[in-house]
């Protein structure tokens, strides 16, 4: 799996960050998206699929 974050449509919601707080963080200059795993282990994907499906802005894509 392969993870990308698209900022300019973030806005700030969190909510990747409480769903897989390893792979994603919040900027603390703007509040948006911090990508710290692009591709993340198999042990963290489950809860990096629960935040693309509740971005509110759809702002992460993933690739198999």
């Amino acid at each position: 799996m392969k993870i990308t974050v698209d900022r300019d449509r973030c806005v700030g919601a969190g909510q990747c960050v409480l769903a897989a707080a390893g792979v994603f963080d919040q900027s603390l200059d703007d509040g948006l998206v911090q990508l710290l795993q692009a591709e993340p282990p198999q042990d963290l994907q489950a809860g990096v699929e629960e935040a693309e499906m509740i971005c509110p802005s759809g702002a992460i894509e993933l690739q198999s």
